[in-house]
């Protein structure tokens, strides 16, 4: 049979040939990834929506040819367009969610394990990838559970499937009457959690001041037994859900308090503490801003997003615990995928690491990001993250026709011009979108001067690389949207 030619769409990216498959077509990918960053020539493509879809529709149509045009050529055009069309958050002007620049170091991992493709349902579809997966996780749990019994951690999709998790953890140890209580800044998910799980609405706790107050919280659980409990011996029982990096401000709750206010409480009900750590938890690596973060090894359960704070592709999440037996309620039988004689000739069984069937090695690209850079090389990143974040408030303070709402608690700063109403901070969010010239996020909460809600603009920093000059840029063209006037002086409360 002769050799398919290298430019032949059906070869395979596995094997001693998938190498050399593989090699030309990378190629043909970063020079469509640079000539669309080219023509982008900035954060994200102008148009908006409308001028977005008319070239997608144009470069890539049909859909379904009847004969193929060839793997470079499809790859130079689709590549092409999602790469002149897209949001760049390697661009320091795209700065509007928890949406990192990959390390190129994880993403050429990434290319490897799409290349093998291991299917991580089963030992025998990937034997390295569960042992190095075992591995990994034990450290990263050790990482955030340092005195734990037995550390470990799973792999998910992100903080919503980690949150989901640590919940289902909490309902199998203490049953389906468990009650969370949450703060109202804790994530949308803590509440879809609640209802995927069939329990009730989670009790939420007042948080004025952008952080759960473990008075607020000991108050409530005290509440509970006047409102749940079925018998005085038989309380309520409940999962305090606190969180280290709010999605709107980067606000970390009190965890040491906290997890006093939970050991306080575990005379008289099953209560646990997990802890959404998906932003904050990558301080850990950090010496200097560790302390943020004190009292989460103390957790029961810890969500982390290393997609995040952490400089990994999508997807990245973990669900650490300080003492893997908590994990045993997640076991699942499928013959043809652990069969009880295959588990007991030692072959590893891993259904119960996940709620997923078919996953990716995501470890892969964490395990070499964690060899690369080290726990100080990760920690110089969030050091770098946390000081541009500081320098660009700063520069908000400084100028006088901006307001800062409060100074970070990691690496997200709201601010807004000063006289603006909320319908022009929205609209200078979207100009600045339709025109391609900056990602910022947005973000509805309370005014420190007044308590009132009102609309901030939010600037959610990642890049590493982020320079004085990009901060400088960011702020000038949030001031020079005309549609504001030229001459807004202070009308906003004083702070």
């Amino acid at each position: 049979m002769p050799a398919s030619p290298p430019h032949d769409p059906t070869l395979l990216a596995g094997g001693a040939a998938g190498s050399r498959a593989l090699g030309p077509l990378v190629e043909t990918v970063l020079a469509a990834l640079a000539e669309g960053a080219a023509a982008r020539c900035g954060p994200l493509p102008g148009g908006g929506p409308d001028g977005v879809a008319r070239r997608v529709a144009d470069r890539g149509t049909p859909v379904l040819p009847e004969q193929g045009q060839g793997a470079h050529d499809a790859l130079r055009e689709l590549v092409g367009v999602l790469a002149e069309g897209a949001a760049d958050p390697a661009d320091p002007h795209c700065a509007a969610h928890l949406h990192c620049p990959p390390l190129a170091v994880a993403t050429a991992a990434d290319l490897a394990a799409s290349a093998l493709n291991p299917s991580m349902d089963s030992w025998d579809q990937a034997p390295a990838a569960s042992a190095l997966e075992e591995r990994v996780t034990a450290g990263i749990g050790a990482l955030v559970h340092p005195d734990g019994t037995a550390p470990d951690a799973l792999v998910t999709t992100g903080g919503t499937e980690s949150n989901l998790l640590g919940v289902l953890l909490a309902r199998e140890a203490h049953g389906p009457r468990v009650r969370l209580v949450c703060g109202a800044a804790a994530h949308h998910s803590v509440h879809r959690a609640a209802w995927l799980l069939g329990l009730p609405e989670p009790l939420v706790v007042p948080t004025p001041q952008g952080v759960l107050d473990p008075a607020a919280v000991d108050e409530a659980l005290t509440r509970l037994d006047a409102l749940e409990c079925p018998a005085p011996d038989r309380p309520s029982p409940a999962v305090v859900v606190a969180t280290a990096g709010t999605t709107d401000t980067g606000a970390v709750d009190p965890l040491a308090a906290l997890a006093d206010v939970v050991a306080a409480h575990r005379h008289r009900r099953p209560v646990t503490l997990h802890v959404d750590a998906a932003y904050g938890g990558p301080l850990l690596f950090s010496d200097r801003h560790r302390p943020r973060v004190a009292g989460i090894e103390r957790a029961d359960s810890v969500t982390l997003d290393l997609h995040k704070l952490g400089w990994q592709p999508v997807a990245a999440g973990l669900l650490t615990v300080p003492d893997r037996s908590a994990l045993a309620p997640l076991g699942h039988r499928a013959d043809y995928l652990n069969a009880d004689d295959d588990t007991e000739a030692g072959l590893p069984d891993l259904l119960g690491r996940s709620i997923r069937t078919t996953r990716r090695p995501d470890i892969l690209k964490i395990a070499v990001t964690l060899r690369a850079l080290g726990r100080h090389g990760l920690g110089a990143l969030v050091d770098a993250v946390c000081a541009t974040a500081e320098e660009f408030a700063d520069l908000i303070e400084a100028e006088p026709r901006l307001r800062l709402r409060a100074r970070p608690g990691i690496s997200t700063v709201l601010f807004r011009p000063h006289g603006a109403t909320d319908a022009q901070v929205a609209t200078i969010r979207r100009r600045l979108l339709h025109e391609g010239q900056a990602v910022l996020g947005r973000a509805r909460v309370p005014d420190p001067a007044t308590g009132r809600p009102v609309l901030w603009l939010k600037a959610t920093l990642l890049n590493p690389h982020a320079h004085s000059s990009d901060l400088h840029g960011l702020l000038k063209l949030v001031l020079d949207q005309h549609d504001l006037p030229a001459d807004l002086r202070p009308q906003d409360p004083p702070r």
